[in-house]
């Protein structure tokens, strides 16, 4: 059996643009129209609205230029106005050849807004696709608040579907203008208008505000609609609009009967690149492109994965041109941890492990997030630790650091069951540390190792904030060694490698 085609029209330029505090410049909007059209293959993208601004006209200027060289002119659409020719007008001087014309689909829209009856309304609408015909331009037309239409004056929205299908256009775009359907509603009145209309081609255009627009686009699509109107990332005013990522997998996945053309494997790629454009952050839990989407928490999870992958479904990571990640945390558990040793090609002991996850966990428990980067500090941090006899312990210390006055540290070391207390000023903090710790071996007439040098690192590709290594380099009796130590704070990282050269000495 041939499947149906569905055709995705893009409107992130357009609709997504009404995001609250996103303007793309021109040169942006050639580039997501470029990557709409020849990377992800979206069959048509809605660039603008007529008449805004000269800078819009500039930008829809440069996107028909290039659609033109390119052969992709017919695949480039505006929204215009029932206004007498001005947008179509416009359109020509832009170069666009697709209007999608916006007039009104509720009773309640057409009386309190435009203040006219449907005849006068419908007459208005014939000379505008007339005077399009004459110009070249191809109609689609848009039908506002078409759903409120269906739920409170139907028999105007057939009086209005009878006229225009006996107009010379090309689609009928029927929105969720208000985001107010629920599913059975989309698929009640969907249906219904395809049985009375079956030779006509249908758009249907969700929006989110109940958080129902891809549960209403599945039902479109099982109704019989013949086009979806998406956004990247669901940009778009209020709670933004139906999102590709998701419409483009539920599609792939429960509508076997129908096909679609959007290249999977490039929706995250352009998903991030529309996010750089609009700073318009994508949440880290939104479906398919979110940061966390593909990561597993729960140590039984990366358990069951090692086990037959117990825990995936068929979203695998890889189609949307992404990777499962394995999170570290106070959840994680050695199955976690493993997972992420086997990428980096590092293989411990059972025992050694445990004393990882051990560390990881207290990280976790002090709301820290550990990234698989940060892995080979974390056990050359614990491992290291187990090779030094403890008989000195730093129990506590006060850091002070105020302004106008010099950094002072109040500290408490036990040596070999015996507490020391002292305190001193220095040049900064662990200065001050280092200060009240030489007072302190002093009093047992052993001089510390000089420092020669201190640096501080964090993971290289840690996107975390959990973990900086601060490595000493110390000189005692002639000889120089090194020791390390592992915080989210420097300067306590630095009392833990200096904890451990007071062990070493």
């Amino acid at each position: 059996m041939e499947r149906k085609k569905i055709e995705i029209m893009d409107t992130t330029l357009r609709d997504g643009e009404q995001t609250s505090g996103v303007s793309f410049s021109a040169a942006e909007k050639l580039t997501i129209a470029q990557l709409l059209l020849e990377e992800l293959h979206i069959d048509r993208i809605e660039i603008a609205s007529a008449r805004v601004s000269e800078g819009e006209f500039q930008a829809v200027k440069g996107i028909t230029d290039w659609a033109n060289e390119k052969g992709y002119i017919g695949k480039v659409e505006v929204l215009t106005f029932v206004d007498g020719g001005i947008s179509i007008d416009w359109m020509k001087k832009a170069g666009a050849q697709v209007q999608n014309l916006l007039t009104k689909g509720s009773l309640n829209h057409l009386t309190h807004q435009l203040k006219k009856t449907p005849e006068q309304h419908f007459s208005e609408i014939a000379e505008n696709i007339a005077l399009a015909q004459k110009a070249g331009i191809e109609t689609n037309v848009y039908l506002e608040d078409w759903s409120n239409g269906m739920k409170n004056s139907p028999e105007y929205v057939f009086q209005f579907l009878d006229f225009l299908t006996q107009q010379p256009i090309r689609r009928i775009l029927l929105p969720d203008t208000l985001g107010v359907l629920i599913p059975s509603e989309t698929v009640t009145f969907i249906a219904e208008t395809k049985k009375r209309y079956p030779n006509t081609h249908f758009d249907f255009h969700a929006h989110n505000d109940y958080d129902l627009s891809i549960a209403n686009v599945l039902e479109a699509v099982k109704a019989g609609v013949d086009g979806l109107h998406l956004t990247v990332n669901g940009m778009g005013e209020r709670a933004g609009n139906a999102p590709l990522s998701s419409a483009v997998a539920v599609i792939h996945d429960f509508l076997p009967e129908v096909q679609i053309s959007v290249k999977e494997s490039s929706l995250y790629k352009v998903s991030k690149l529309v996010e750089t454009f609009t700073g318009y952050r994508i949440p880290a839990n939104k479906p398919i492109i979110g940061d966390n989407v593909f990561t597993q928490t729960a140590g039984i999870h990366a358990d069951g994965d090692n086990k037959n992958n117990l825990y995936f479904n068929d979203l695998l990571p890889e189609r949307f041109g992404r990777k499962r990640k394995y999170a570290l945390g106070k959840t994680s558990g050695k199955a976690n941890i493993e997972k992420n040793l086997q990428e980096l090609g590092l293989q411990l002991s059972q025992e050694d492990l445990k004393k990882v996850t051990q560390r990881i966990i207290e990280l976790g428990d002090r709301k820290e997030t550990v990234t698989k980067e940060d892995l080979p500090y974390i056990i050359s941090d614990v491992l290291d630790s187990g090779t030094i006899e403890e008989k000195v312990t730093v129990n506590s210390y006060v850091l002070m650091h105020s302004k106008g006055l010099r950094p002072s540290s109040s500290i408490s070391v036990t040596i070999n069951g015996e507490v020391f207390e002292e305190n001193a000023q220095g040049d900064g903090q662990y200065d001050a540390f280092m200060t009240a710790l030489r007072k302190i071996y002093k009093t047992k007439k052993i001089e510390l190792p000089k420092l020669t040098d201190y640096a501080v690192r964090i993971p290289p590709g840690s996107s975390s904030d959990a973990l900086c290594e601060t490595i000493i380099t110390w000189i005692h009796n002639g000889k120089e060694f090194k020791t390390r130590g592992l915080d989210s704070d420097q300067t306590v990282a630095a009392i833990k490698a200096t904890q451990k050269m007071l062990n070493i000495i």
